[in-house]
C-alpha cells in the first residue's frame, strides 16, 4: 500500500494508517474497508484502533522524492486511499503530524489529499495562508447534496491545486456553480460487491460542464456496470439499460477515447500574486 500505485490518476499512495469512519452514502460499499477485512485488519468505525505502519513504510515518500529529482518530473501521491487524513481522532494524531513533516521533506511530490470531511481540512493541517505548492486539497463529491454540502468549504482552503473526486459517482451532478475555482475534476463508478451503475448521462454532463469552464476532465473508470449501446432506454426510467460486466471489461472509455486531464500545475503557480509563499515547505 504504498508502492507504485494501480490508480489511474497516481503515481504513488501512502497510507498513512488504514482505518476510517463511514460519512454519507458513497461510502456504504467503502473498498478500503472490503480491502482490510480482507487482511484480516478490523480498523473501520468510531472505536476501532488504527492499523499504523513503522519505519521503513515511512521512508517510502523520500525514495520516491529521490527518484523524482534524478528524472527531473514531479509525481503525484495520493494520501491516504485506505483511510481520510482529516478524520476527527486523536489516536493517530502523531501519524498525522508526521505526516505533515514528510511533505515538508518531500518538494518533488505533489502531495494529494483527498477528503470526505473538508470542514476539518484548515482546522488540522499545519499551514495557514496559502498552502505550499505540492499540497493539492481535494473533496469526494458523490452526488448533488454532498456537492452542495462539501464544495463550498473546499474553496476556503488556499491550496494551489483545489480538486473533485466525483467518485463512486451514484446521481447527477452539476458543478458549474464552483467549477470557476476548481482545477481538476476527477469522475468514476463504483467497483466491487454491491457497486451501484453509474449512468453515462450523469458521466458527460460533468464532461461537459467542465469543457465549458475549461476545467481539466479525468474519467478513471466505469466500474462494474456499462451501459448497453443500441438498446432502447428503460421504460419507466427513461435511464439507458445497464448491464454488470466487472470492471476491467468495463474498462475507462467514454465515448470512444480515454479522458485524463490533469492540472497545469505550472501555470497555476505561475499565476501567484506577487508576495506569495514560492517555497513547497511548511509556512
Amino acid at each position: 500500500m504504498g508502492q507504485k500505485s494501480a490508480i489511474e490518476w497516481t503515481d504513488h499512495t501512502f497510507n498513512p494508517w488504514w482505518g476510517c469512519t463511514k460519512v454519507s452514502p458513497g461510502c456504504t460499499h467503502c473498498y478500503a474497508e472490503t480491502l482490510s477485512s480482507r487482511y484480516r485488519y478490523d480498523v473501520f468505525g468510531p472505536r476501532k484502533p488504527r492499523r499504523t505502519f513503522g519505519e521503513a513504510y515511512w521512508q517510502e515518500p523520500f525514495k520516491w522524492n529521490r527518484q523524482a529529482m534524478q528524472l527531473g518530473t514531479r509525481m503525484r501521491v495520493f494520501c491516504a486511499s485506505m483511510a481520510d487524513v482529516f478524520e476527527d481522532n486523536t489516536s493517530i494524531e502523531g501519524e498525522r503530524q508526521r505526516l505533515w513533516q514528510v511533505i515538508a521533506e518531500t518538494p518533488m511530490l505533489d502531495w494529494l489529499l483527498l477528503t470526505k470531511r473538508p470542514e476539518n481540512m484548515r482546522r488540522f493541517a499545519p499551514w495557514t495562508n496559502e498552502w505550499p505548492l505540492n499540497v493539492w486539497a481535494m473533496t469526494s463529491v458523490e452526488n448533488e447534496e454532498q456537492a452542495h454540502k462539501r464544495i463550498p468549504i473546499l474553496l476556503e482552503v488556499p491550496a494551489i491545486v483545489r480538486g473533485l473526486s466525483v467518485e463512486p459517482l451514484i446521481g447527477p451532478v452539476d458543478l458549474t456553480l464552483w467549477l470557476n475555482d476548481i482545477q481538476w475534476v476527477i469522475v468514476g463508478g463504483e467497483s466491487g460487491l454491491g457497486a451501484r451503475p453509474m449512468q453515462p448521462d450523469w458521466v458527460r454532463s460533468i464532461r461537459d460542464q467542465c469543457q465549458r469552464a475549461d476545467v481539466p476532465f479525468f474519467f478513471k473508470q466505469w466500474g462494474e456496470w456499462v451501459h448497453l449501446e443500441n438498446h432502447p432506454r428503460d421504460e419507466l426510467s427513461a435511464a439507458p439499460l445497464m448491464k454488470r460486466i466487472g470492471k476491467k471489461s468495463a474498462g475507462r472509455e467514454l465515448d470512444g477515447r480515454t479522458w485524463d486531464g490533469l492540472p497545469k500545475v505550472s501555470a497555476l503557480i505561475a499565476g501567484r500574486t506577487p508576495g506569495a509563499q514560492t517555497d513547497f515547505g511548511m509556512t
